[in-house]
């Protein structure tokens, strides 16, 4: 492709001068076309000018609100790619607009590596979706084999998603013998609960995918803490608490991972707001958090630990009862519950 020919034109709108000038020069020297607007009306009127296939928008804007400007910009602008920018501390926005159909989202402070890496597979990911559209409303003797061809691009896009996430639980596994057998309980537990909740699949999906990785955080955490035999000083507590803000750390910036990430993040927040790192409560906390909440609770209960020994069935089920409503949301405790008295004790089922 020639120099002067574009990789593509981005519109970034942010009241932060100083953002879009660090945006307009590292995107400007991969190749991007970029203009930035102060605000949601100045954005919309340069829409309606001229043609960009990006929107990279801070979610607090003078006017109106990112997310708002995405829905009216998605209607009108199809083949344009949106991703929304947001501050460290407020994922669920930036998940909430991958739902109304952000290709991504970027946190703030801006690291120029990731947001690059955003664009990129942003712009992919919606020529394979536009060319795939129009196959098949256009078929034709190759439409067929065509369409086969780009259902299997934007599958392969996808695929890649697994084998990250295979990879960050296998370094988890390394770390710590014990983790793999963990992991794999609290994930049959949070499908079981989310089964009696009747989240949807996509929902399921998501869950799985944050209680698989919701501990990764701790292979950031030194050993001499993270397999300490006896029980934890408050400095050591302190610090085996930043395992929720590491984790997020590692997968924030992983597309795929979004609602996984805000699960790893919120996982110890206690229904009663008493939890860490950001003193959520009730559904404040995302329900996918609340649901692991429960399930890792009862599996270190159950369990032998390096500090302690494991519990009988019937005082963990006791101890889950105590502290419905004030550590777990009671919708996912009593679901948990009903599905125990049918399934028993787990450590019998070996």
């Amino acid at each position: 492709m020639p120099s002067n020919v574009p990789r593509g034109r981005i519109l970034i709108v942010d009241d932060e001068p100083s953002n879009c000038t660090l945006l307009i020069e590292g995107l400007s020297l991969e190749g991007y076309d970029c203009r930035a607007a102060g605000g949601g009306v100045e954005a919309i009127r340069i829409l309606e000018l001229e043609r960009f296939d990006v929107l990279i928008s801070d979610m607090r804007i003078p006017g109106i609100s990112g997310l708002t400007l995405l829905e009216a910009a998605r209607a009108k602008y199809p083949w344009m790619s949106f991703l929304m920018a947001t501050g460290v501390d407020n994922v669920r926005v930036g998940v909430e607009a991958m739902k109304l159909g952000a290709g991504d989202y970027l946190v703030k402070p801006f690291r120029l590596e990731a947001v690059v890496l955003a664009v990129g597979r942003a712009l992919k990911k919606k020529r394979l979706q536009l060319e795939l559209g129009n196959y098949r409303e256009h078929p034709d003797e190759m439409r067929d084999e065509r369409t086969e061809q780009l259902q299997a691009a934007v599958e392969h896009v996808e695929g890649t998603y697994d084998e990250t996430l295979q990879a960050l639980g296998a370094a988890m596994d390394l770390r710590h013998a014990e983790t793999e057998d963990h992991m794999h309980r609290v994930i049959l537990y949070c499908k079981e609960i989310a089964s009696v909740l009747d989240c949807t699949a996509d929902q399921l999906f998501q869950i799985v995918r944050g209680a698989y990785l919701h501990d990764i955080g701790k292979i950031c955490i030194p050993d001499a803490i993270l397999l300490k035999p006896d029980k934890l000083t408050p400095d050591e507590v302190a610090v085996m608490r930043t395992h929720a803000r590491e984790g997020y750390e590692l997968v924030r910036h992983i597309p795929f991972l979004a609602e996984a990430a805000e699960i790893v993040l919120t996982h110890h927040e206690r229904y009663d707001g008493s939890g860490y790192p950001q003193g959520l409560r009730g559904e404040e906390i995302p329900l996918g958090a609340r649901i692991v909440a429960v399930a890792e609770a009862f599996d270190v209960m159950v369990w032998d630990q390096p500090y302690r020994s494991a519990r009988t069935f019937e005082d963990a089920l006791a101890e889950l009862r105590r502290c419905s409503g004030t550590q777990f949301d009671p919708k996912v405790v009593t679901a948990f519950l009903d599905w125990l008295q049918i399934y028993g004790d787990p450590r019998k089922q070996r």
